[in-house]
């Protein structure tokens, strides 16, 4: 092996480390945080206990095949929630709680989500990319 090729190989690994560390620490507000007791996992089995699945096509919810409102796969990669309000963890629980208290025009209905509820939805929600 030429010294060129083992520079190159080490460019590599090193382009590759670097783009790990960049992914790794992105800022990930929609992450499960354990510590603050927000369950993704909760989160999907409220939001097919809510019925979301009514209006809403939901990937990871077999039963969720509504076309009323929009498909909510990819969501945590949208930018806003209702073409409104910036797709946030803490807005998207308050859209959940009362919708409109938010965009008063809204077709969506209020659930009786709790907040506590909310939070883990809203990260279940985030977590479909």
């Amino acid at each position: 092996m030429h010294d060129n090729d083992v520079v190159t190989i080490r460019l590599r690994c090193c382009a590759m480390t670097l783009a790990l560390v960049a992914i790794a620490g992105c800022d990930n507000r929609f992450a499960e945080d354990v510590g603050s007791g927000i369950s993704i996992e909760r989160g999907k089995l409220l939001v097919d206990q809510y019925q979301c699945g009514t209006c809403h096509a939901i990937p990871g919810i077999p039963a969720a095949r509504g076309t009323a409102g929009p498909p909510l796969q990819g969501f945590g990669r949208r930018s806003y929630i209702a073409g409104h309000i910036p797709n946030q963890p803490d807005l998207l629980a308050k859209w959940l709680i009362d919708p409109r208290a938010m965009v008063p025009s809204t077709t969506m209905p209020s659930m009786g989500v709790t907040p506590n509820d909310a939070r883990d939805m809203a990260a279940y929600l985030h977590s479909l990319q």
